[in-house]
């Protein structure tokens, strides 16, 4: 089956997205075009796969398999999703990031992501490899939020409210999986050999369902100690705070950096001066002064005024005063001791 793009449409929940932009999966739809690797996947949005009908499964933006016969010439750089992903690796070996740690995955590793936690695959390229994902939008982009999950869900409410809470309050990413995981995995992938929409659709309902509760249990059955500050307001605003050198270049105000945290303005100003002992604004300043000294130490061709204006400021003036009082030096002083 060749790889069909689904277009980019609205998103299902619409909560504020304050950590990334979601992944467009572009390296490695690129990879499926030039035939490097087989792929059968189906969903919405800009993710990889044939489109899915809006009505069909909406709050799963994606899932499928991909086939790496050989070793890649692609990887997947940081990225985040719009949704809880859960993957596994059937064969092979491959490498996957998140957050600062590198993980080697064996044949039967499974893998959590949460929308907030940043991965990669690959390192820096991707392995031969037999790799299966489902991405599920609980409506949630930040720790504190509350989890919607589909109404087709049968789990029961104490179920489905433990499964959310060991989710929630614990970001280990690799589990070993077990037999129902491995099986509710394989269901899910056969879902997309399936005659029609509807009879993939109920199919892939079944295998879900199946699949959750598989996870439930291995989770219960390793006894994950929860930690509820993963889940707290200052939580959120410290994953924001740490993405901020990633976004420096925006017109960010107070308001706007409280905004995407879903908090007012003089609460989030609290959380920032309790996280990082500085102003919003004075903390801003400062990641945006860094991400400027990184790009004038990575890209000695490119004009000051240029890195200036890239790094968000609006004066290659005000960026030269406020660069000197940083660094003790000039921006250009700063290359040329750096070169």
């Amino acid at each position: 089956m060749s790889i069909q793009l689904a277009s980019p449409g609205p998103p299902i929940f619409a909560p504020t997205r304050e950590i990334s932009r979601a992944d467009t999966c572009a390296e490695f739809k690129a990879a499926a075009a030039r035939g490097e690797l087989e792929v059968r996947a189906v969903g919405h949005r800009s993710y990889a796969g044939t489109r899915l009908p809006s009505r069909v499964l909406p709050e799963v933006p994606s899932f499928g398999w991909w086939n790496a016969r050989h070793p890649q010439s692609w990887g997947e750089d940081w990225h985040r999703h719009e949704g809880v992903e859960f993957a596994f690796l059937a064969r092979g070996q491959l490498a996957l990031g998140v957050g600062g740690k590198l993980f080697n995955l064996r044949p039967g590793d499974l893998v959590v992501t949460r929308p907030w936690q940043r991965h990669r695959i690959g390192d820096p390229t991707v392995s031969a490899s037999r790799f299966q994902w489902l991405l599920i939008d609980v409506g949630v982009r930040r720790p504190n939020e509350p989890w919607r999950w589909p109404d087709w869900l049968v789990l029961s409410r104490a179920d489905r409210e433990r499964l959310t809470a060991l989710l929630r309050k614990n970001e280990r990413p690799v589990w070993r999986s077990d037999r129902c995981v491995r099986a509710a995995f394989a269901q899910l992938m056969s879902a997309l050999d399936a005659r029609g929409i509807p009879a993939l659709e109920s199919r892939a309902k079944i295998a879900i369902n199946a699949l959750l509760a598989g996870i439930l249990d291995l989770l219960r059955a390793h006894r994950v100690p929860l930690q509820e500050d993963l889940t707290s307001t200052r939580r959120t605003v410290q994953l924001f705070l740490e993405s901020l050198a990633e976004h420096a270049a925006q017109p960010w105000t107070l308001e706007t950096m409280a905004e995407r945290c879903g908090l007012g303005r003089s609460r989030f100003a609290h959380y920032c001066e309790e996280i990082t002992n500085l102003s919003p604004a004075r903390y801003l300043l400062n990641r945006r002064l860094h991400a400027a000294a990184a790009r004038l130490r990575g890209h000695s061709d490119r004009p000051v005024t240029e890195i200036a204006l890239a790094s968000g400021f609006q004066s290659s003036q005000y960026f030269a005063n406020r660069f000197r009082l940083e660094f003790g030096c000039t921006p250009t002083d700063y290359r040329t001791r750096r070169r």
